[in-house]
């Protein structure tokens, strides 16, 4: 059996707007039934611990719905800290997006050893949206960005000018060109169209609609 560690941010506002934050619940929901369906056990853990802030609840959505009505979503209610996590003890780690990961994921030491050791001991990485936020950063024993040459996507300026996601006011930065600038070699497709992109153990999806398809491409690398 496989286990996943879903580390999802804390943050309820951003920019200087106070724009609402949190994780895209759907971008929980969809990779969640992926991986039980598999069989995969998950786990929450949250920047501070307890009930981590969401956006984007839409229950007409039937996963996210179920979701709600899931005893997942009763856990995620009560994440665990990240700090009290052995995260050795998982198979994969999967980052959610939500803008709050723009806030409290980009700098955070805690985070960037996480990740550091996770692929240096070739678990699976998974990220989506804004959850790339979280890959920004991390250097690795040898020195240098683990973005480096790797094939990466995330949200793009794109999708953030059609949301009206403006800088400074919403977002800190533009995720694409700041990934970009870390060396990530950048691919995406059109907005809000679902895009995912492997390298080696890292696995990247564009969009709230590329949430699904970041689980079932983490589960071809855990089941191979």
């Amino acid at each position: 059996m496989k286990h996943i560690l879903f580390v999802v941010t804390s943050t309820s506002m951003t920019g200087a707007g106070k724009h609402p934050a949190g994780y895209e619940f759907s971008e929980i929901a969809d990779p969640y039934f992926e991986f039980i369906n598999k069989g995969f056990t998950i786990d929450f853990a949250s920047i501070l611990g307890g009930t981590p802030p969401y956006v984007g609840y839409n229950s007409s959505e039937n996963t996210s719905k179920n979701f709600m009505e899931s005893n997942g979503f009763k856990r995620l209610k009560f994440s665990y800290e990240l700090s009290n996590v052995d995260t050795s003890a998982y198979d994969a780690i999967f980052f959610p997006g939500g803008l709050g990961l723009m806030a409290d994921m980009v700098h955070n030491p805690l985070v960037k050893k996480i990740i550091k050791e996770a692929y240096e001991n070739e678990k699976v990485i998974g990220a989506v949206c804004h959850g790339p936020s979280a890959l920004l950063n991390v250097i690795l024993s040898d020195g240098t960005n683990l973005l480096k040459g790797k094939k990466i996507n995330s949200f793009t300026k794109a999708e953030e000018d059609i949301d009206n996601h403006f800088l400074g006011d919403v977002i800190p930065f533009m995720l694409d060109e700041e990934l970009i600038n870390q060396g990530a070699l950048f691919s995406h497709t059109k907005p809000f169209e679902s895009y995912v992109v492997n390298d080696g153990n890292i696995v990247t999806g564009q969009n709230p609609a590329s949430a699904s398809g970041v689980a079932l491409n983490m589960i071809d690398l855990l089941e191979h």
